[in-house]
């Protein structure tokens, strides 16, 4: 691991620009400059904005100059994931198929970004149709973990992941099905939430995991997630799945005057009492399990008596899936990465019979999670079950010695709750296992408990600091 002076995040930087500390086009200039420098060993963007970002920046610069109100993140850098539609710049869902495809408009996320002030240096990397938890495609290549550039930054928020890490830019746009924000910020040592279903419009936007995927932030802080968050939450009309939810400025008042988290009703567990957990994140877990303890917070080993997800979440995505990019199977199947078209063809034969009775198991267990979370306030586990594994590999072979499913990342079953319920997650750095790799702690409750996810993870983060490590790059 390594430390070294902490750039400054979005929330701070915004404080800079409006108060003429410093221009947008020195703070965009920046940004560009770090992208284009570790671009070649990272590979986490998948095109570079330059000229729009300093053109929108000159503008940011003209409106301080002018005086007046100025939006949340007025001037400040941030990317946007490949998947997630933005006017004006591919959206390839990492796909040969669809590698000429620019979308007719903003996704909600990228207009309410672009409304707040940001200015949108690029977009990030993610594997093909944001299937795999790492991130690699035919069409833009493999993303490499800043840590360790023989490992994986998780996916399919790959890119973004580790763009935030190396410091490109301190807040990025992802989007997570199964763990894709999750994933990555575990790997890179970063924060990520997983917001409730339906608090972040998605659409107007690519087809797949309709029930399962939103739209969140990755950032180096948790009061930048909170911020980022702040802008993208509401419901819009656009997206048919969206619904009220706490004022915007709830998220940052969250963090920003926390107050206590003494008597807190805290849940935890390394397991879910049934996933392996390699050995040194079950090390890590146990010693951010004690600083929760230090903060106050009443703790019980406890978890929702459910089944093992893994299968229930596969029906649902497989069949979301498929009507979503089964039609590739007959027109282009010959530009699919390896082993996309097995999984899309997975879902080709489960019925609609089959579908609708998957969602009613999810039903049932969603209200096991619902009732846990009238006895607790928060359960907390590791974000992932092992670290960053090599980049070579699609799946681990093992973990905690057993072996792992090669089929479809079954090894990232702590972050499958949260998706098959709607509940928010937040995950915050926790420490480093073995080989200096960082560990996440996850920070669950119930659904539109998002705020106080968020809080208790940054009363977390200002007791350790983890998030002031960078990696050496």
């Amino acid at each position: 691991m390594a430390s070294a002076d902490v750039p400054a995040g979005a929330w701070q930087t915004a404080q800079d620009i409006r108060a003429g500390r410093v221009t947008s086009v020195e703070v965009v200039t920046r940004s560009l400059a770090r992208i284009h420098e570790l671009q070649p060993a990272l590979n986490a963007f998948t095109v570079v904005l330059d000229d729009s970002a300093l053109a929108s920046a000159r503008d940011a610069d003209e409106a301080v100059r002018r005086g007046g109100p100025l939006p949340a993140l007025h001037g400040v850098p941030v990317s946007v994931k490949d998947h997630i539609w933005m006017a004006g710049a591919p959206a390839t869902n990492g796909s040969l198929i669809l590698r000429d495809y620019v979308p007719p408009g903003d996704a909600v996320p990228v207009a309410r970004l672009r409304a707040a002030g940001a200015v949108i240096v690029g977009k990030t990397n993610n594997p093909e149709f944001c299937y795999r938890g790492f991130t690699d495609n035919l069409l833009f290549g493999l993303t490499r973990n800043p840590w360790d550039l023989q490992r994986t930054p998780g996916g399919s928020s790959g890119g973004a992941g580790s763009s935030v890490a190396a410091g490109m830019t301190a807040i990025a746009l992802g989007t997570d099905g199964g763990g894709s924000i999750r994933i990555p910020a575990s790997f890179c040592g970063v924060v990520g939430h997983k917001p409730t279903f339906g608090l972040v419009p998605k659409e107007p936007g690519f087809r797949g995991w309709k029930t399962l995927s939103v739209v969140g932030p990755l950032a180096r802080s948790v009061r930048d997630a909170a911020l980022m968050l702040s802008v993208i939450a509401g419901p819009a009309a656009a997206d048919d799945m969206s619904y009220p939810g706490p004022p915007p400025e709830t998220y940052l008042d969250a963090v920003t005057r926390p107050g206590s988290l003494s008597g807190l009703r805290v849940a935890w567990s390394a397991d879910l009492g049934m996933l392996p957990v390699d050995a040194d994140v079950r090390v890590v877990f146990a010693e951010a399990v004690q600083v929760l303890a230090g903060l106050g917070c009443d703790l019980v080993e406890a978890a929702p008596a459910t089944g093992h997800p893994t299968d229930l979440w596969n029906t649902i995505a497989l069949v979301e899936g498929y009507s979503s990019e089964g039609p590739f199977l007959t027109s282009s199947r010959e530009l699919m990465s390896p082993g996309t078209a097995e999984i899309v063809e997975a879902g080709q034969g489960i019925t609609g019979g089959q579908y609708v009775d998957a969602l009613h198991e999810r039903a049932r267990y969603t209200r096991v999670w619902a009732e846990f979370f009238e006895q607790h306030d928060i359960l907390v586990t590791p974000a992932m079950q092992l670290t960053a594994f090599p980049v070579k590999l699609q799946t681990p072979e093992q973990i905690e010695g057993q072996p792992v499913d090669q089929f479809f990342d079954d090894w990232c079953t702590l972050c499958l709750p949260a998706n098959l319920t709607g509940m928010p997650a937040t995950v915050v750095p926790a420490g480093f296992g073995a080989g200096g790799l960082p560990v996440g702690l996850q920070v669950m409750g119930p659904r539109l408990a998002d705020a106080l996810t968020l809080q208790v993870a940054a009363g977390f983060e200002r007791a350790t600091s983890w998030n002031a490590y960078q990696p050496a790059q």
